[in-house]
């Protein structure tokens, strides 16, 4: 498994507050990480749902603040929700899963990879909005 991608952003408020909207993220939830699709499968905190004609894994650890996203092949999202001096930080980490085939990888998770930034921000405005407190992305 290769780290491609970590974003990391600011929300005013604290982690359990955070963890509670971003947690919630079956089909119609607060969480903005929700998406329409339908459940295949449901075991309490991870579920497979098919969108779009692909499926995906979603587990939820509520102990870690965490959320992975898992497709069938290459990608691994994971987003989590961090203590942080001014409420909490939330950091989303995108993993090469796939064995093997590096340059396929590359090719295939351009897209993914270049539109992460803009649905990390969105995804941060939307807990802002949820949550009625300031959120950010932080740059390095």
């Amino acid at each position: 498994m290769t780290e491609l991608l970590v974003l990391r952003g600011v929300v005013e408020a604290a982690p359990d507050r955070v963890a509670a909207v971003l947690l919630d993220v079956l089909p119609g939830g607060r969480s903005p990480l929700a998406t329409a699709g339908t459940i295949e499968h449901s075991d309490g905190d991870e579920f497979v749902m098919v969108r779009d004609g692909s499926r995906i894994t979603v587990t939820v650890d509520r102990a870690a603040r965490s959320v992975t996203q898992q497709g069938e092949w290459w990608y691994r999202g994971v987003t989590s929700v961090e203590p942080d001096q001014r409420g909490s930080q939330v950091v989303h980490r995108i993993f090469n899963i796939a064995p093997g085939h590096r340059w396929a990888v590359r090719m295939v998770s351009r897209g993914p990879l270049h539109a992460a930034p803009t649905a990390f921000a969105t995804q941060l405005e939307q807990l802002s909005r949820e949550l009625g407190v300031a959120a950010w992305v932080e740059l390095d």
